[in-house]
């Protein structure tokens, strides 16, 4: 009766949810969801998303939290409050305005952002993400939900494999398989991002079968096999179908760093089962082992571009400098959210190729230094630290659902990891899902006795008193 009681007391957010779990399945579909109208509209589903979601199943802990992103977005309100204000604060605007009022003969209104009004147009995506983020850590404070959108990245990441494989091969020019994405780099990270949650998810099942710290290899092995036909088929085939869409685009980064975060998430999963001295550096060897097979058997072409060209572009290193000199020359608000394009010509070294036009930095680290600013960078990076701690603290803690932090840590490693040397967290059809993920494994990295306990008390505290017996 008391656990009736309290399931009929805790919030649903069925709306919320499905809003969630909606916007999460269909970002990548218009094209990675790069184009302001759709940024815009995933703005207004998840913005209604986050206002009709109830925080009653949040703690302190987790308010906490809540409180590390309202320093962040106050801090980022900062920014762009300096950066769109006719007469800002205390910044100083870009000297581009002067020099340009002096060779016209004509007063220009000056502005810190070297592009007048496009940190406003740029806002969107950042806010798509901070709403993902917010949605996703009320909405799963229930498990059940986290879980469900586990299987809801899961299940739409294989539904855009296939149509990527399937364009791949019917196309009429044998090019890098993007999906929905337009560049192969970011449907690499996605597709990898997907078999992680895929493999998570298989290798919980058969952990599942035994308690914990009984597992031998052999057991494992056994465990595996007996499973049902049709659920080990499924599960497998939809795997190796992510792991070829992802091997299909031919990004080297984006499939090493996503292999090297398959094998890490798995010894995350089985650490606790495993022997303690040589388990895990089995698991790190024989999953490794594994990623070089897959490596030379799915990914031939990926090998060989690493032979011939290493990890990096001749070009790559000399757009990091130029843009370290924007960094240099506005280190406090930078030059203005989204106006990377209309900045980088001036700074373009001659070591950077002459052709095409450069809007992206390919490091979103540089990118938002650039654009932003020193200090909200740090505060970012500070921000990240932060939130990885507490996604390895729950991993280290949880028991139940921890596949839930580790899916999400996992995820979240990949993307920065890749961000580092280029811009995949800078599209929204794949950053939703990122952000989504690491709201859940935030809200699921708290130990759940704490809640349990406290609401048996509040249970019993609504029980009338038994009556004393006299003699």
């Amino acid at each position: 009766m008391m656990q009736e009681d309290a399931h009929q007391r805790a919030p649903s957010n069925r709306i919320s949810s499905f809003l969630l779990f909606a916007t999460v399945a269909a970002a990548p579909l218009p094209f990675g969801s790069v184009t302001p109208p759709t940024i815009a509209f995933w703005c207004v589903v998840l913005g209604i998303a986050a206002i009709a979601a109830s925080p009653r199943g949040l703690r302190g802990s987790q308010f906490a939290l809540l409180g590390l992103a309202a320093i962040v977005i106050t801090a980022y309100g900062l920014v762009l409050h300096e950066q769109l204000a006719t007469h800002p604060w205390f910044a100083t605007p870009h000297p581009l305005w002067r020099e340009a009022s002096e060779a016209l003969g004509v007063p220009i209104e000056p502005s810190v952002a070297i592009a007048r009004h496009q940190p406003f147009f740029a806002l969107g995506a950042s806010l798509a993400d901070m709403l993902a983020l917010i949605c996703s850590f009320i909405i799963c404070t229930d498990g059940n939900r986290a879980r469900q959108l586990l299987k809801v990245v899961a299940w739409s990441g294989a539904a855009y494999a296939i149509y990527g494989i399937a364009v791949f091969l019917i196309g009429p020019t044998k090019t890098p398989l993007t999906s929905t994405f337009i560049n192969r780099n970011t449907a690499a990270v996605y597709f990898g991002s997907c078999a992680i949650v895929w493999l998570l998810l298989l290798c919980e099942r058969i952990r599942g079968q035994f308690p914990s710290g009984s597992i031998r290899w052999r057991k494992v092995l056994n465990g595996f096999f007996s499973e049902k036909p049709t659920a080990l088929v499924v599960s497998f085939s939809v795997l190796l179908v992510c792991l070829a869409a992802m091997f299909a685009t031919g990004s080297r980064a984006g499939i090493l760093v996503s292999l090297i975060m398959l094998v890490i998430a798995v010894a995350a999963l089985f650490y606790r089962d495993l022997p303690r001295r040589s388990g895990v550096f089995v698991v790190m060897a024989v999953g490794a082992a594994v990623a070089l097979v897959l490596l030379q058997v799915m990914g031939a072409s990926v090998s060989g571009r690493l032979l011939l060209q290493g990890l990096g572009d001749e070009g790559r290193p000399a757009t990091y400098l130029s843009t370290w000199h924007m960094i240099r020359d506005h280190p406090w608000i930078g030059t203005g959210l989204g106006t990377f394009a209309w900045s980088f010509p001036a700074y373009r070294s001659a070591n950077v190729s002459m052709w095409g036009i450069y809007d992206r930095a390919h490091s979103t680290v540089l990118e938002m230094a650039a654009e932003l600013g020193l200090p909200f960078t740090g505060l970012v990076v500070i921000a990240w630290i932060i939130v990885l701690a507490v996604l390895v603290r729950g991993v280290w803690i949880r028991r139940r659902d921890v596949v839930v932090p580790i899916a999400a840590l996992s995820v979240a490693a990949v993307a920065l990891g890749h961000s580092l040397i280029d811009f995949s967290l800078q599209i929204p059809g794949y950053s939703i899902v990122v952000f989504a993920l690491l709201g859940a494994g935030l809200s699921q990295s708290f130990s759940s006795r704490g809640k349990n306990t406290a609401l048996g008390h509040a249970e019993l505290s609504h029980v009338a008193p038994a009556p004393r017996l006299r003699p």
